[in-house]
């Protein structure tokens, strides 16, 4: 499906935009536009076309996934500025940026603020459709490692106090009994804290659970802090 936005019809389009990820080809060159989007089509990749920054920036929402194709130099707002209040706004789409020959420097530039890639033209079509697609699919992972981020943090915010003590104690493999002993609290106690951990946090046994945190601590490099 290809999807042609304008400023007046974005705010009706956005919510099917967000739950498709496509390639967002931003240029003020209506040719340019119309041949991008004939060639990803052509892949069955899913575009909407803003003839300028300004209007692209009206109809972003932080949500949309996919990623970005900008032209570097266009009427209004340039491609860096684009992606520069882009970063403002609260956008992780990838940004693919379309340079001249005179261009490449402040290409390279813009590859060290974050921009993904800079493509110079004249380009090869097909090159130019495999970065896109793997942009696309590195935002879509993205966006999964989020959610589940987010998942875990919000288990995690329904632990008591006690129930974070009993499981920092199972995941380094004490028996119930060791951590009655070390908690001051009866065996039956720790077993219904350990019911109510696995069942809060969706696993079924310890390893499980010391999977599910061991995945989480990977992604986000610390362990949410419980409600007491």
């Amino acid at each position: 499906m290809v999807v042609h936005a304008s400023p007046s019809r974005s705010r009706f389009l956005i919510d099917a935009q967000m739950s498709e990820p496509r390639v967002y080809v931003v240029d003020d060159d209506a040719a340019l536009r119309d041949a991008l989007t004939f060639l990803l089509s052509s892949r069955q990749v899913s575009t909407s076309t803003f003839s300028s920054g300004e209007a692209f920036l009206e109809f972003f929402n932080p949500k949309l996934r996919g990623c970005v194709l900008t032209d570097i130099r266009m009427g209004g707002i340039s491609g860096l500025e684009l992606f520069s209040r882009l970063q403002d706004a609260g956008s992780r789409l990838p940004c693919i940026v379309l340079t001249g020959h005179g261009d490449v420097p402040m290409a390279v530039e813009a590859l060290k603020k974050g921009v993904r890639d800079f493509i110079e033209k004249p380009f090869d079509a097909n090159d130019l459709v495999d970065k896109l697609i793997v942009a696309m699919a590195d935002d879509l992972a993205r966006a999964e490692q989020d959610a589940m981020r987010r998942s875990h943090t919000e288990r995690m915010a329904t632990l008591s106090e006690r129930e974070r003590e009993v499981m920092d104690l199972l995941v380094v493999g004490k028996p119930n009994k060791v951590i009655a002993d070390e908690l001051s609290i009866a065996i039956r106690t720790v077993e219904a804290h350990r019911a109510r951990i696995f069942d809060k946090l969706g696993v079924r046994s310890a390893v499980e659970l010391v999977k599910l945190l061991a995945q989480t601590d990977m992604m986000s490099g610390l362990t949410p802090r419980p409600h007491g």
